[in-house]
C-alpha cells in the first residue's frame, strides 16, 4: 500500500494579530492556536500570505513561527512560511526556522519567487537549492494571482521527485492544471488546496486537503469536510462545500487578509489591525461581514 503524505486535511492559514500599535499580540496569537487545535484543524501555518509575512521582519516572522511551534506542543504539524524572491535570502530564513526550532516544524512553505518572473527552470533550481541547503522539507506554494508567475505541471513534477519536497500548496485554483498533477505525482506527494473555493473539487480529483483562509473562523467546518471528502463521503463533503462558498467569498472580496482579519476581530478575537498597504475596511464592509457571519452561525 502506498504511504500517505505528510501533511493531509486541513491546515490553516494562520492569521497574525497585531496590537493597535502595530506590535505582535502573541496572547491573541495563542488563542487562536488553542481555539483551531479545539476546532479539529489538521495543521497550521504561521507567516503564510494570511499572516501578512510580506510586512513582517525577519525577526517577526522566527518569534510568531516559535510562539506556533511552543504553543502547539507536537498537538498537529506546524508548517512555516519561509519563502521569498530571493533564493539566498529563503535558503538562510528556512535554515533559521530549522535551527531555531529542531524536529519541530513539518515543512517550510515556499512560494513561487514573485516579481522577478522566473522561468520555469529557473524555479525548479530555486526549489532544489532551498531543498538542498533550507534544512526542512519543502511544501511548493503555487499562487499566480500573487506572484506573476505559475508552475506548470511538468514543473511540479520534477520537483516532486526530490526527496525532499513533500507537497504542494496548488493556489491556482486551475483543475486542468491540478488534474494532471494529481494523475502525475507518486500519491505521497501532498497535493492541498491553496484556494478554499476549490477544496472539494481538488480532493475529489485526488487531492489531500488544503491550506484553509475559512478556516481561521471555522476549523470544524474544513476539517470535516476535508475528512469527508478523503472518506468519500463526497454528498456530505458537497453539503459542506456548498455551505462555505458564501463566506468565501466575501473572505476574498478585498485582498486576503483584509476581511478574514476583521471577521476574526468582529468575533472579539483579536485587533482588526494590519500593516500597510492592506489596511482594515470600512464600516460598510464590516456591517456585510457580521452578516454573513451570522448567515454561516459564527455571529
Amino acid at each position: 500500500m502506498a504511504n500517505a503524505p505528510l501533511l493531509s486535511g486541513a491546515l490553516t492559514a494562520l492569521i497574525t494579530p497585531f496590537s493597535d500599535t502595530g506590535e505582535v499580540d502573541f496572547d491573541a496569537l495563542r488563542a487562536l492556536v488553542d481555539r483551531q487545535i479545539e476546532g479539529g484543524i489538521n495543521g497550521l501555518v504561521p507567516c503564510g500570505t494570511t499572516g501578512e509575512a510580506a510586512t513582517m521582519s525577519d525577526d517577526e516572522c522566527s518569534q510568531v513561527i516559535k510562539a506556533v511551534v511552543e504553543h502547539v506542543d507536537g498537538r498537529v504539524p506546524v508548517v512555516a512560511g519561509t519563502g521569498s524572491n530571493c533564493t539566498a535570502s529563503t535558503i538562510a530564513f528556512t535554515r533559521r526556522i530549522a535551527e531555531e526550532n529542531p524536529g519541530k516544524i513539518a515543512a517550510a512553505l515556499v512560494v513561487t519567487p514573485y516579481y522577478n518572473k522566473p522561468g520555469q527552470a529557473d524555479m525548479i533550481r530555486h526549489f532544489e537549492a532551498v531543498a538542498n541547503e533550507g534544512g526542512l522539507p519543502v511544501l511548493l506554494y503555487n499562487v499566480p494571482g500573487r506572484t506573476g508567475v505559475s508552475m506548470s505541471a511538468d514543473t511540479i513534477v520534477t520537483l516532486s521527485n526530490h526527496a525532499n519536497i513533500i507537497g504542494v500548496k496548488e493556489a491556482s485554483a486551475d483543475l486542468v492544471l491540478d488534474t494532471e498533477i494529481a494523475a502525475r505525482v507518486a500519491p505521497d506527494f501532498a497535493l492541498l488546496s491553496g484556494d478554499d473555493f476549490t477544496t472539494f473539487p481538488l480532493m475529489t480529483i485526488g487531492g489531500h486537503g488544503c491550506i484553509s483562509v475559512v478556516s481561521n473562523l471555522s476549523p470544524e467546518t474544513m476539517s470535516t469536510l476535508c475528512k469527508a471528502a478523503a472518506a468519500g463521503n463526497f454528498e456530505e463533503a458537497l453539503t459542506l462545500h456548498r455551505k462555505i462558498q458564501p463566506l468565501a467569498r466575501i473572505l476574498f472580496e478585498r485582498s486576503n487578509p483584509i476581511p478574514v482579519k476583521a471577521a476574526a476581530a468582529a468575533l472579539g478575537w483579536c485587533s482588526p489591525a494590519m500593516r500597510g498597504p492592506l489596511y482594515a475596511p470600512d464600516e460598510a464592509f464590516v456591517t456585510r461581514l457580521r452578516q454573513a457571519l451570522n448567515d454561516f452561525g459564527l455571529a
